[in-house]
């Protein structure tokens, strides 16, 4: 069993980087996550430290100003769920503001580290919606789906 100080002390840490994360803090996500920390979110599955920095670095080239808030946080053992927002402006779309609201599952290892990062967000609302004619379909499909 993993010691429960540990985890609450691995989600504070954790909490406190992605709120304050910025292109020169991803150095330090070392102290955070295992080496062989699984990361995977609806446009990313990769392992290991090196891959997960590569994922924060994309995405502050494509996404300016993102940041993180975490609103709710629920640990079980040794998982942890975080409900949190996501706000920035996509460059590839006129800098056009974006927001998503998601989950993060995440584990630890008996060092209060983060083993795996699980994200669950809606991409289909939170991002492919803003595209020009994708998104219109797929408001016309979930308008369709919907209970009548």
């Amino acid at each position: 069993m993993v010691d429960q100080t540990l985890i609450k002390q691995g989600v504070d840490a954790y909490v406190r980087f992605f709120e304050a994360l910025t292109p020169e803090m991803i150095g330090s996500l070392d102290t955070v996550v295992t080496e062989d920390v699984h990361f995977r979110d609806p446009f990313n599955n990769v392992h290991g430290r090196y891959e997960m920095r590569r994922v924060l670095e994309q995405m502050f080239k494509d996404i300016e100003a993102p940041r993180f808030v975490v609103t709710h946080r629920a640990i079980d053992g040794e998982v942890c769920f975080l409900r949190w927002q996501f706000t920035g402006r996509i460059r590839a779309m006129k800098k056009r503001d974006w927001q998503a609201d998601g989950v993060t599952e995440l584990r630890f290892n008996e060092h209060g580290l983060v083993s795996a990062h699980l994200d669950y967000w809606d991409a289909a609302e939170g991002f492919f919606e803003m595209i020009p004619i994708l998104g219109g379909m797929i408001r016309f499909i979930r308008r369709r789906a919907a209970a009548r």
